[in-house]
C-alpha cells in the first residue's frame, strides 16, 4: 500500500477494504463495475485498461480479498497541474453503504498532495444527487470550499447527454 492509502478495517478481516494504484490487470474489472452501475457513461474496455496503465498515479482501486470493488479514475490537468480532474467514481453494488467512495477520494487526495496537487475538479449532471452529496461531503470533511459552475450543455454532446456542471474543491 502506498503512502496515503489506508484502511479502517484491519487487513486480516475477510472483508477488509484496501486501497492501491490500479494495475493493467484491473482494467476489465473496472469496466465491469462501471457497466454494472447502469448510471456511469461506459467507456470502452480498452479505455479502462489504458487508464490503469497511463493514469495509475492519479487513480485508486478499492479491493476486498484482492478483488477490485471500487475505483476512482483521475488525471492531472495539463493546463492546471495543481488540479486533479476526477473522471469516474464507482463502487460495486455489493459494497455500497461502506463509505468506500468517500474513503477512496480522501486516500487519493492525500496521496496526490505529495505531488503538488491541491485542487479537485469533477463534472456532475444536475440530477446526480448522490455524486453531489459525495463531493460536498469530501469538501466538508477536508474543510475546503466547493463551488459549482456550468460547464457542458446538452448541445456540447452528440447524443442527448445531460448537462455537466463543474464542481471544484479548493
Amino acid at each position: 500500500m502506498r503512502p496515503g492509502y489506508t484502511s479502517s478495517t484491519p487487513p486480516t478481516a475477510p472483508d477488509a477494504v484496501q486501497f492501491r494504484r490500479p494495475q493493467i490487470s484491473d482494467g476489465v474489472r473496472l469496466w465491469e463495475i462501471a457497466r454494472d452501475t447502469e448510471v456511469l457513461d461506459l467507456n470502452s474496455s480498452y479505455a479502462y485498461v489504458l487508464w490503469c496503465r497511463d493514469f495509475a498515479d492519479t487513480s485508486i482501486v478499492a479491493t476486498v480479498d484482492d478483488r477490485p470493488v471500487g475505483f476512482v479514475t483521475g488525471y492531472r490537468r495539463q493546463s492546471a497541474p495543481d488540479t486533479l480532474m476526477v473522471w469516474q467514481v464507482a463502487v460495486d453494488s455489493e459494497q455500497r453503504g461502506r463509505r468506500i467512495a468517500g474513503r477512496m477520494l480522501h486516500a487519493l487526495l492525500d496521496d496526490v498532495a505529495t505531488a503538488g496537487i491541491d485542487r479537485l475538479e469533477t463534472t456532475i449532471s444536475p440530477d446526480n444527487t448522490a455524486s453531489i452529496a459525495l463531493f460536498t461531503g469530501v469538501a466538508r470533511d477536508r474543510d475546503r470550499t466547493i463551488t459549482r459552475q456550468d460547464l457542458f450543455s446538452p448541445n456540447d454532446f452528440p447524443e442527448g447527454h445531460e448537462a455537466e456542471d463543474l464542481y471544484s474543491i479548493a
